[in-house]
């Protein structure tokens, strides 16, 4: 919740439109890669050193795949949005990390918003990180926080002679780069499966503290799975209605397909928040199980204590006529009746089957 007050802050008292990057610098240069191909060739520059490199790449027949790791050069961001005449707004928003992933419409291109999950640590975390997308006629920008992404696959379409990545247009690019970020979303939802499913072996042999906290983990993760899924389906909804000419109606039946993956994964993560959900009420009812045992020993106990009190109590007073106290066989009379009265406490604790 800081981190997110932290981000808004930076912003305050800024007029809209203003580009101020509020998330944390995670490389220290950014990097252009850049992928120019068409159905007989496919050029791919890993390092552009100069931003104005790619503006001639504009006028070109051929598509051209623009890749940004880092967004704390935001002189950079603005300089690819005065040539290409993006919106203030959208350059804004590229800068401003942690949204929601949406869709919005411009004249002349989309702009997409997603969030890619990365899984970090032996302990299991998924991590996000946010990815825009500003698809035009024959150009596609992604702009993302660091290196590393879940697009590897889509390269290597793109530099493979064969196959449909490189005889379609931006459309179908941007459909390959959200496909490869929903496919990563089961590839995590695989990995809480499976810490769920040791985690609820622990809880029926072998239940402790660190199960509760290893299940608060998980929901923890599957809440960021949500976050990342839930919205990205009304932005393929969105492409999927979408009049826009910049989305052909061929490519219309691939989004169609990764909507139908992002409703899969959506119904997996409620599955799994179902679940464990159980789990935790199995745990709570267990600790409550072994809370109720205590109680029941410990009361048992007290029924069988306090009539011996009792007696104790009485003839531990100190009165000096006491004929009892006198008594030759008072001693071990006592000793009797204490003693037949718990027998007689447990005997009828058994016969209600309290034992």
């Amino acid at each position: 919740m800081r981190r997110f007050v932290r981000r808004q802050s930076k912003k305050a008292g800024l007029p809209p439109g203003s580009v101020v990057h509020t998330g944390t610098k995670k490389v220290e240069q950014v990097r252009l890669s850049v992928f120019d191909f068409d159905e007989q060739k496919c050029v791919e520059l890993q390092e552009v050193g100069d931003v104005a490199a790619l503006f001639p790449l504009r006028d070109k027949p051929t598509v051209t795949w623009v890749n940004v790791d880092g967004l704390h050069d935001t002189r950079l961001i603005e300089a690819i949005g005065a040539h290409y005449g993006f919106h203030p707004l959208v350059l804004e928003d590229i800068a401003h990390v942690g949204q929601r992933p949406k869709l919005e419409e411009y004249d002349d291109y989309l702009y997409v918003v997603l969030c890619q999950l990365e899984w970090q640590g032996d302990e299991a975390m998924a991590v996000e990180e946010q990815v825009s997308l500003i698809v035009g006629k024959n150009y596609l920008f992604s702009f993302q926080e660091r290196p590393g992404d879940d697009f590897e696959m889509v390269r290597e379409r793109l530099r493979s002679a064969n196959g449909k990545a490189r005889q379609r247009g931006a459309d179908y690019l941007a459909y390959q780069l959200i496909d490869a970020t929903v496919d990563n979303y089961f590839t995590i939802l695989d990995r809480v499966g499976l810490i769920t499913e040791q985690v609820e072996l622990e809880l029926l042999e072998n239940p402790a503290h660190v199960t509760m906290h290893r299940m608060q983990q998980i929901k923890r993760e599957l809440l960021v799975v949500r976050r990342a899924i839930w919205p990205l389906r009304d932005v393929l909804a969105g492409l999927l209605r979408t009049e826009s000419e910049l989305v052909s109606e061929s490519t219309r039946v691939y989004f169609r397909d990764v909507h139908d993956h992002a409703v899969q994964v959506v119904d997996a993560v409620e599955t799994l928040r179902d679940v464990v959900g159980g789990m935790i009420e199995i745990y709570l009812a267990q600790v409550s199980l072994r809370t109720n045992e205590v109680m029941k020993v410990l009361t048992m106990m007290a029924s069988i204590f306090i009539p011996l009190t009792f007696i104790a109590g009485v003839y531990g007073m100190n009165f000096e006529f006491m004929p009892e106290i006198q008594a030759r066989w008072g001693y071990p009379v006592v000793l009797g009746v204490m003693a037949a009265v718990a027998i007689g406490i447990l005997a009828w604790f058994k016969k209600r089957r309290w034992l």
